[in-house]
Parts: structure tokens; C-alpha cells; sequence
């Protein structure tokens, strides 16, 4: 049996999700964790988008055929996730929870958006939306 791939697509340009995305542990019975850039495109990015989500406000999961989307995403990754190492078990505590995930992710993801806007960063803009190039 072949080991199933989680993909984890996130801007490896954000510091923070760069350190998050690289500390994050899968058990090994669910499958192989694979982060791919988002910037980097590609059909995993055409999928994203034709789904008519916005990476710059999310990172996207996918699991199979299907895709998991900014807090919901970030939920996925905890249940998934090992009990190895503080990090990990952080996370497990912080993200287990939909409820708290969903409370959770909107202020990371505004820390985020500010800790790029200084870092002077686009946005990838996968949705083409006019003007929305810049944090």
C-alpha cells in the first residue's frame, strides 16, 4: 500500500508560517506531510483556486480530495498531528478544538498579514482580484 501524501500549501515568503510549516509533525499512519509553496504554483494552486480560495488568507490542507482552508486547515493539521516535542503538543492543545481554532487563526493570520506588510511582501493574489497586491 502506497503512503498517502498530505499537502500543506502555504507562502514559504512568511517567516512565521515558514517556521510553523517546517516544525509541524503528521503520525506516520495517516501519511506523508508534503509542504509545497504556494508562489510556486502549479496544479495544487489551480485546484486552490478554482475552488475560490484566497491563499493569502489561508493556508489550504488537502487530504485526499479534499481541501481544508485557513482555520479548518490548521484544526486538520493538530488531529493529524504527533505528540512529539513541545511545538507539536502546543499545537495539538491549541488547535484541537474547531471552536477555539476558529477564534485562534484569524488573529495569527492578522499577525501575519502585518509582520508582512513591513517585511514589504506581495500577496500572491491566486484569485486575481484588481488591486489586492499588497498587504
Amino acid at each position: 500500500m502506497s503512503e498517502q501524501e498530505v499537502l500543506l500549501v502555504y507562502d514559504k515568503q512568511c517567516p512565521a508560517c515558514d517556521y510553523y510549516c517546517n516544525l509541524v509533525r503528521i503520525r506516520e499512519s495517516v501519511g506523508r506531510l508534503v509542504l509545497v509553496d504556494a508562489r510556486d504554483g502549479g496544479p495544487i494552486m489551480e485546484e486552490i483556486t478554482a475552488a475560490g480560495l484566497d491563499i493569502d488568507q489561508g493556508m489550504v490542507v488537502k487530504v485526499g480530495a479534499q481541501l481544508y482552508y485557513g482555520s479548518d486547515a490548521i484544526h486538520v493539521l493538530a488531529l493529524m498531528g504527533t505528540n512529539k516535542g513541545f511545538f507539536n503538543r502546543a499545537a495539538y492543545w491549541a488547535f484541537r478544538s474547531h471552536a477555539l481554532s476558529r477564534v485562534l487563526y484569524p488573529v495569527l493570520r492578522a499577525c501575519r498579514n502585518l509582520l508582512l506588510k513591513i517585511l514589504g511582501k506581495t500577496k500572491i493574489n491566486n484569485l486575481r482580484v484588481s488591486g489586492n497586491d499588497r498587504f
